[in-house]
């Protein structure tokens, strides 16, 4: 019987390594410079279609997961992640977007979906006793990758300043890297027996002491996308992503072009905002075991509603920082505690192909909320009109999350022989 504990460490070196695209925007600059025939949007699409075959990709393989187990599934996924950064590095190295499209967008976004799966679903039936905090766990290692990435990446640009040689090089150097922990990590990741639960909790559940909370249902993949509660995730998390994705593609520009950061200062508030990206994630996600799942997404929308609105508007470095660390811990939070919440909702029978299906709102996030962005930034030269077109939004996602909290309600009345509750 493998260890856990050194189960949700091997999660969290897979998750760390793929979550280095959230320092993309360290790039952004360096890229228009590097090809500067390309447009705002198309060095977006770089990002987008990164984002947008980390979505699809989860999908279609959630299956695969499932099928296979997760050790095989994370060695896809190294190959898939660092093969691409490797491929993208020949394209800064000759100067070719196309090519950078194909290996950081195409082949790393399979990679990134494939390696976002494959440990959450296999940490949920590792810790039955504590979802969110599993579930946490893993996805905060992708919420700290780019705290890793951003510096590191931002050193080994500035150090090599011949002609791609920036950017080539990290991707080339990060690729190898990346290959090698993932491939580390994939190789403990495994299932534990059907039914398996911790000795204490096996214990607690034998002596009477303890029930295990039994789940709103059991359903296939299948079953489950035809089920309303199914979309009311995909809906919130659609919304949560593509703002949250707005914030993170433009951070380093914005605090350059608002707060007169310099590059470096810039990149070094990308890596904190990684930091408070893992830390809401771990913290949110434990945090839902004690108020629930349907709460802990209403607090998210609350949150950023306000903060959307205030974002544009403040003078202070040490406020705006606040508020986007904010928006990132609620960005972050809303991946961590989506699988837990799938399993309260639908069961650990097929969480992995379920989860991938809603990370589908990943894909096209990914391509709405950086392009957005882009766009309205190239007509109105600032980024103030996204930010409260962003708050809007976050209203709608709110009326989602309460209408999920009285879906859950009248379930649970159900479910325990209890009258409906309207």
């Amino acid at each position: 019987m493998k260890n856990r504990w050194l189960i949700a460490a091997s999660a969290v070196g897979v998750h760390a390594s793929i979550g280095s695209v959230y320092a993309f925007s360290v790039f952004k600059k360096p890229l228009g410079q590097l090809i500067d025939t390309a447009t705002n949007n198309e060095i977006a699409m770089t990002f987008s279609l990164a984002i947008f075959f980390l979505g699809m990709a989860a999908a279609i393989m959630g299956h695969f997961v499932e099928r296979h187990g997760p050790r095989k599934a994370g060695i896809l996924a190294a190959s898939f992640f660092g093969g691409g950064m490797l491929i993208a590095g020949l394209g800064a190295y000759i100067q070719n977007l196309y090519v950078i499209w194909l290996g950081y967008g195409v082949l790393g976004g399979i990679g990134l979906g494939i390696g976002y799966i494959t440990p959450v679903s296999t940490l949920v039936k590792w810790f039955p006793d504590r979802r969110g905090l599993a579930t946490g766990l893993a996805i905060m290692g992708f919420g700290f990758g780019a705290m890793i990435g951003a510096p590191v990446f931002n050193y080994i640009i500035e150090t090599f300043t011949v002609a791609g040689g920036g950017i080539a090089y990290t991707w080339f150097i990060m690729g190898l890297v990346y290959l090698v922990v993932m491939f580390a990590s994939a190789s403990y990741l495994e299932r534990p027996p059907q039914g398996w639960l911790p000795a204490g909790m096996q214990a607690a559940v034998d002596a009477g002491e303890r029930t295990v909370t039994q789940d709103l249902s059991q359903l296939m993949a299948n079953e489950a996308i035809k089920k309303a509660p199914f979309y009311g995730l995909w809906i919130m998390m659609f919304i949560n992503i593509s703002c949250g994705l707005g914030v993170i593609y433009s951070a380093s520009p914005l605090a350059q072009e608002t707060m007169g950061l310099t590059a470096t200062q810039a990149a070094t508030m990308v890596g904190l905002m990684s930091l408070f990206n893992g830390l809401g994630r771990i913290g949110w996600a434990s945090f839902s075991d004690v108020i629930g799942r349907g709460n802990t997404y209403m607090a998210f929308f609350l949150i950023q509603i306000v903060a959307f609105i205030l974002l544009p508007n403040l003078t202070s470095l040490v406020a705006f920082q606040i508020v986007v660390f904010t928006i990132l811990s609620c960005y972050g939070g809303g991946f961590a505690t989506l699988p837990a919440f799938i399993g309260d909702l639908f069961g650990t029978k097929e969480l992995g192909a379920i989860h991938g299906y809603i990370l589908t709102a990943w894909a096209f996030a990914g391509l709405a909320g950086p392009q957005i962005n882009a766009y309205l930034h190239t007509v109105t030269g600032s980024y103030e009109a996204t930010l409260y077109i962003f708050s809007g939004a976050f209203v709608v996602a709110l009326g989602v999350s309460i209408a999920m909290i009285l879906y859950i309600k009248r379930a649970r009345a159900e479910l325990n022989g209890q009258p409906s509750i309207a």
